[in-house]
């Protein structure tokens, strides 16, 4: 197939590994070295080159993330992202809502990065990149969108038990309704990472909202006033993208 990688057969991803790893790239150079040292890493790894191969290749057998190029000769990344939501959603990763995609494109720009983390991108890698680094970075979403729900959860002194649905601070009980339980903890399976208010939607509330996120601001000012009342603010605002936890800065 056009956009496969060497060995490919059509249809089939390569058993290399027990991660499926779909990549996006039109550029042939860089798809083969993304093919061999992702594989090399131990990832099971198809390729396409184009928008249109790569929805397809997902509809064929859904890929637990996307590495996906935003520059492509007919449908852009921005595009496959939306019908890939569209299409993928709930049903090929009913625990996170959405098969995860890392953009990995020559397009830098600021507005490129927020309308990728808006669309529900869950990082943004930018040409060139360091092979290392990539692959860091796509295990690091690969923990956030896969890890054990039922794990204990801390930033700071701020502790989180999805089991027990507790949460407190510096040992205090924090009384939280289930909206905000459920944002606190992505909030925190997430922390240090800047979620876009889209997200955040999609992920709490399993809704749009007709893309109105007023909904979003008004339940992160009740959580802000029960977990960062009188200790050191762990919710913080990134304009004109959405919001971050994490911990004090030393």
């Amino acid at each position: 197939m056009p956009g496969a990688c060497s060995g490919d057969e059509p249809g089939a991803a390569p058993a290399t590994g027990n991660t499926h790893l779909l990549i996006v790239e039109d550029e042939p150079t860089v798809r083969e070295l993304l093919c061999a040292a992702l594989r090399h890493a131990g990832f099971t790894v198809t390729a396409a080159g184009t928008g249109q191969e790569a929805l397809d290749r997902a509809h064929e057998a859904a890929p637990d993330l996307v590495l996906l190029d935003v520059l492509l000769p007919d449908l852009d990344g921005f595009e496959v992202i939306r019908r890939l939501r569209e299409r993928h959603r709930p049903a090929a990763a009913p625990r996170t809502g959405h098969i995860p995609v890392v953009f990995l494109t020559a397009r830098d720009a600021t507005r490129d990065k927020i309308e990728g983390l808006v669309l529900g991108g869950d990082d943004y890698v930018t040409k060139p990149f360091d092979l290392q680094e990539l692959i860091a970075r796509i295990r690091a979403v690969l923990r956030r969108t896969s890890g054990d729900p039922t794990a204990l959860l801390r930033v700071a002194d701020l502790e989180l038990d999805p089991d027990a649905v507790q949460a407190a601070r510096a040992g205090e009980p924090i009384r939280l309704s289930p909206t905000e339980f459920r944002l606190l903890h992505y909030l925190m399976t997430n922390a240090g990472r800047t979620v876009s208010k889209a997200q955040i939607l999609q992920r709490v509330w399993d809704y749009d909202f007709n893309g109105d996120t007023g909904i979003v601001d008004t339940y992160i000012s009740y959580l802000r006033r029960k977990i960062d009342n009188g200790g050191p603010k762990l919710v913080h605002t990134v304009h004109g993208v959405g919001y971050v936890l994490r911990g004090p800065r030393s």
